[in-house]
């Protein structure tokens, strides 16, 4: 079965300025990859429709939403700042909300059995976006807002988010934070921004904080220790993810040395994971990944590891 592939074209329109890392390129590079690959001819593509605010209230807070609508900017070449580095365009809130509407699109896909997964290629990101703050280059969280709709939209009753990107999922364990139908998982460089996520103490996130230079085999053997016995406890009817490849050994943005393989692993276990629990329904979201070349090849190895292998 082939996987859901989706995005929207304002994706490639939200900049943050020149030589911002979170650019749109991200998005060119995976999509040159998955032609060289061999795997474009195994999507089928979406446009991403939009969010409404109704479905974005699930996970953020509406005064929030509010504040993001009305700071969007109307004119070309006009930077309004969130933090201190999300900002947002003349398009950024246009494709937030198609970021947002991609993940409840993969949640209704998967669960219509159209598709078993599917991949949301969104910019911008989203899981340091929390209940009123977006941060991290993120507005709204994807992965929140799709898991949130999963469980109130079609009646799921355990949802689990894994997210493997190098910094820490602050945005949305603040969202999900002792709502026991959802399972996070975030693996993270510590001491590393954002700071957060190694003292957390909830019974439904299993954060794991691993010091730079952290390897494969060191990923591997905590992943295995930490989360895949309370994920397969947990049995999960969906499985959402917020993929972020910024822990590759070639990306400048953090410290860790993972491989395009380590990546292809921990798809594979999640797929594994899926397969026995959840009719093979997985709803990936992009997150981080800055390095294009490693992005590309780490997007195609993931995307394979979803299709899956007879």
């Amino acid at each position: 079965m082939n996987l859901a592939f989706i995005s929207h074209p304002s994706c490639r329109e939200h900049r943050m300025g020149a030589h911002h890392p979170e650019c749109p390129e991200r998005l060119y590079a995976i999509q040159d990859r998955l032609i060289a690959s061999g795997m474009e001819m195994l999507l089928t593509h979406y446009d991403a429709p939009k969010a409404s605010v109704e479905q974005i209230a699930r996970a953020h807070d509406r005064d929030y939403i509010e504040t993001i609508i009305a700071a969007a900017p109307q004119a070309d070449d006009v930077l309004a700042w969130i933090d201190g580095d999300t900002a947002m365009n003349k398009h950024t809130l246009e494709a937030a909300l198609h970021a947002a509407g991609a993940a409840i699109l993969g949640v209704d896909l998967v669960m219509g059995e159209r598709h078993h997964a599917a991949f949301c290629g969104v910019r911008p990101p989203g899981h340091h976006a929390g209940r009123a703050k977006g941060s991290g280059f993120c507005i709204f969280n994807n992965v929140a807002i799709g898991a949130l709709h999963a469980l109130e939209q079609h009646g799921l009753e355990r949802v689990a988010i894994i997210d493997f990107d190098v910094h820490h999922g602050d945005g949305t364990e603040e969202i999900v934070i002792g709502d026991e139908r959802i399972l996070f998982c975030s693996s993270f460089q510590h001491p590393f921004y954002p700071g957060t996520g190694a003292d957390t103490d909830a019974p439904n996130v299993i954060n794991l904080p691993l010091p730079r230079l952290t390897d494969g085999a060191a990923f591997k053997a905590a992943v295995e220790a930490a989360w895949l016995p309370r994920l397969d406890a947990f049995a999960p009817q969906l499985i959402m993810i917020s993929a972020g490849f910024d822990g590759h050994i070639e990306d400048d943005m953090a410290h860790f040395n993972l491989h395009t393989a380590d990546y292809g692993w921990i798809t594979r276990e999640i797929h594994h994971l899926a397969r026995k629990h959840s009719q093979e329904r997985v709803v990936s979201c992009l997150e981080g990944g800055y390095t294009l070349s490693a992005l590309g090849r780490c997007v195609s190895t993931h995307i394979d590891e979803l299709i899956g292998h007879a």
